[in-house]
C-alpha cells in the first residue's frame, strides 16, 4: 500500500544546459569590445576635466544649440521632401517616374563638403551660379554661410535617406485600405494621412535619425560655410585644450543616443499593417498637380545633383584651359584614396561576418550586445572615433606606433562604418539555407572548404553589397581622415578641404570630379559588376 502520508514525489525538472560559448561567439564579443572603445575611452575623459566647469560650459553651449537646432531643421526638411517624392514616384503618374526614381538618388554621390563648396565657387564672381543669376538680374548674394546656407546644402544631399526607405515601404505596402478609404468619400491628402502616412511612418523616422546622425558629424560642409557646431570644438581645441573637446566629443556621443534612444522609442509606439502588396498599385492620377510635381523634381535634383556638378566642371575646365590644372599630380591623392577605401571595405566585412553569423544562427544576448557596439559606431561621430583613437594612440602604453599610420586610420573607418556592412552581412548569412549547410556538412567535413565552396558564393552577393556601403562611405570621408592620416598621405577628400580652403577652385573642381568618377567606377567594378554577372 502507498502511504497516504508521504506526499508522491515529482519527477524532478531538467534543466536546460546552458549553450556553451562557442569559439565565433569569442572572436565576436571581442570585435564588439573593439568598437566600443572609443564611445568608453570618451566617457572616461569627459569627467577628466583639468579646467572650471563654467569655462567648459561657454565654449560648448553655444555650439550644441547651433548642432541641435542645424540637425532638426535638416532632419524634419530631409524627411519631408524625402516622402514627398518617394509617394510622388511610386505612387503616382507623375510623367518619367522610373526616371525619377533612379536620379533622385544621386546626390548621395556627392560628399556633401564638396557639395557647400560646389554652391561656394559657383556664388562667386565666374562661377556658374553668379553668372545665371546676373544674366536674368537677379543680384547674387555676397555671402552664402550661416544657418540658412547650411540647412539647405545639406536637405539637398541627404534626403535621399529617407527616400530610399520610404520607397521601399510604399511599394510593399497594400494599396487597398487606401482605396476603402477613397470610397469612403476622402480625398487622396486625407486618404494619405489616415492610412498610408502611419503605415510608412516607421521608414520616416529611420530616414530621418540617419539624416540628423549624419548632420551631427558632420564637420567640412558646416566649417566651410561658417557655421559653428560642436565638431569644430572638437576639432580647433584637440591639441591645445583637450579637455573642452573631449567634453564636446561626449556631448555629441550623448546626443546621437538620445536621439537614437527617441527615434527607437516612437517607432516602438507605431502599429504599421505589415502585410505586404499582392497586386499592383494604382497610380493616383495628379492632373493639373504633374506640372508643379515635375518642377519640384526638376529643383531638387538640380541642387542636389546638375548645380554643383556644372559647377566644379566649370572652375575645373578654367582651369585645364589655363593651364594651371592638370590631372598628373592627382594620380597619388587617387590611388591612396582607392586603396583604403578598398582595403576599409574588405576588412569591415571580415571583423562583422562572425558576429552576424551568430546573430543569425545562434542568436543569444552576448551575440546582440556585440552587434549593438558594432551599430553604435555609426551614432557616434567620425570626428569623435578618431580623436578617440589618436589620443589612446599617443597615451596608452603599447600602442604609440599606431599613431599617424595607415593601420589606425583603416580601424577608424572599420568603426565608423562597420554598421553599414553588418546588415548585409546578416543578410547575407541569411542567404544560406538551414538545408544546404546540413547537406555540406554530410559532404565536406572540412569547415574551410565547405565555406569557401557552398556557403561563401551564396553569401557573395550581401557581403559585396556591403562590402560596397562601406567603400562609398571611405571614399567621401573626412575629418577621420584630417586626424588619422600618416605624414604625407593625402587622398581626394582632403585635397579637395585644401583646395577649398585657400580659394583655389580649379584645382577643387577637378579633384571632386575625379572622386565623383573613382567613386562611380570603384563602384561599379567591385559592386554592381560582380552582381549583374550571377
Amino acid at each position: 500500500m502507498t502511504d497516504l502520508a508521504t506526499p508522491p514525489r515529482l519527477p524532478t525538472p531538467r534543466r536546460t544546459p546552458i549553450a556553451s560559448p562557442t569559439p565565433l561567439l569569442v572572436v565576436g564579443l571581442a570585435i564588439g569590445a573593439v568598437f566600443a572603445v572609443p564611445a568608453v575611452y570618451v566617457a572616461i575623459r569627459a569627467f577628466d576635466v583639468d579646467r572650471p566647469l563654467d569655462d567648459t560650459y561657454q565654449e560648448v553651449v553655444g555650439p550644441l544649440w547651433r548642432t541641435v537646432q542645424l540637425g532638426a531643421l535638416v532632419s524634419v526638411s530631409a524627411a519631408a521632401i524625402g516622402t514627398l517624392l518617394a509617394w510622388a514616384t511610386v505612387r503616382t503618374d507623375l510623367p518619367l517616374r522610373r526616371f525619377w526614381r533612379m536620379a533622385l538618388i544621386l546626390p548621395l554621390v556627392l560628399p556633401s563638403f564638396v557639395g557647400a563648396g560646389a554652391f561656394i565657387a559657383g556664388l562667386a564672381p565666374g562661377g556658374i551660379i553668379h553668372d545665371a543669376l546676373d544674366l536674368v538680374g537677379i543680384t547674387p548674394p555676397r555671402r552664402f554661410r550661416g544657418l540658412g546656407a547650411s540647412w539647405l546644402v545639406l536637405t539637398v544631399f541627404t534626403y535621399p535617406y529617407v527616400l530610399l526607405p520610404v520607397s521601399a515601404r510604399l511599394v510593399a505596402l497594400r494599396s487597398n485600405q487606401e482605396e476603402s478609404a477613397r470610397m469612403l468619400g476622402f480625398g487622396p491628402r486625407q486618404a494619405f494621412i489616415r492610412t498610408t502616412l502611419p503605415a510608412i511612418r516607421p521608414a520616416i523616422l529611420a530616414g530621418g535619425l540617419l539624416v540628423f546622425l549624419y548632420t551631427l558629424s558632420e564637420f567640412g560642409a558646416v566649417q566651410l560655410l561658417g557655421y559653428d557646431t560642436l565638431t569644430r570644438v572638437v576639432f580647433s581645441t584637440r591639441r591645445d585644450d583637450p579637455s573642452t573637446s573631449f567634453a564636446a566629443a561626449a556631448t555629441l556621443l550623448v546626443l546621437a543616443v538620445a536621439v537614437v534612444a527617441l527615434e527607437r522609442r516612437l517607432r516602438g509606439r507605431s502599429s504599421p499593417d505589415g502585410r505586404v502588396a499582392g497586386v499592383a498599385h494604382r497610380p493616383t492620377e495628379l492632373g493639373w498637380r504633374k506640372v508643379p510635381a515635375t518642377l519640384t523634381c526638376i529643383a531638387v535634383l538640380g541642387l542636389g545633383l546638375l548645380v554643383p556638378v556644372l559647377s566644379l566642371a566649370t572652375w575645373a575646365g578654367r582651369g585645364i584651359q589655363n593651364g594651371t590644372v592638370g590631372f598628373g599630380e592627382l594620380v597619388t591623392p587617387a590611388l591612396n584614396t582607392a586603396v583604403v577605401a578598398v582595403l576599409a571595405a574588405i576588412i569591415t566585412v571580415a571583423v562583422v561576418l562572425p558576429i552576424a553569423v551568430e546573430t543569425t544562427r545562434r542568436p543569444r544576448v552576448a551575440s546582440s550586445v556585440a552587434a549593438g557596439a558594432v551599430l553604435g559606431g555609426f551614432a557616434i561621430p567620425g570626428l569623435v572615433i578618431a580623436l578617440a583613437l589618436a589620443v589612446i594612440a599617443l597615451r596608452v602604453t603599447g600602442f604609440g606606433w599606431l599613431y599617424q599610420t595607415l593601420g589606425l586610420l583603416v580601424i577608424g573607418y572599420v568603426i565608423h562604418f562597420g554598421s553599414q556592412a553588418l546588415a548585409s552581412s546578416e543578410q547575407a548569412v541569411r542567404a544560406v539555407p538551414d538545408r544546404v549547410r546540413e547537406q555540406a556538412q554530410l559532404l565536406e567535413p572540412n569547415a574551410w572548404r565547405r565555406a569557401a565552396t557552398v556557403e561563401f558564393p551564396l553569401m557573395r552577393p550581401g557581403l559585396v553589397a556591403g562590402g560596397g556601403l562601406v567603400m562609398l562611405a571611405t571614399l567621401k570621408e573626412l575629418p577621420a581622415t584630417l586626424l588619422l592620416a600618416p605624414p604625407g598621405f593625402v587622398t581626394l577628400a582632403t585635397e579637395i578641404w585644401g583646395g577649398f580652403g585657400e580659394g583655389f577652385y580649379a584645382e577643387t573642381g577637378a579633384a571632386s570630379l575625379l572622386l565623383i568618377a573613382l567613386s562611380t567606377a570603384l563602384t561599379w567594378l567591385l559592386v554592381l559588376r560582380p552582381t549583374a554577372r550571377r
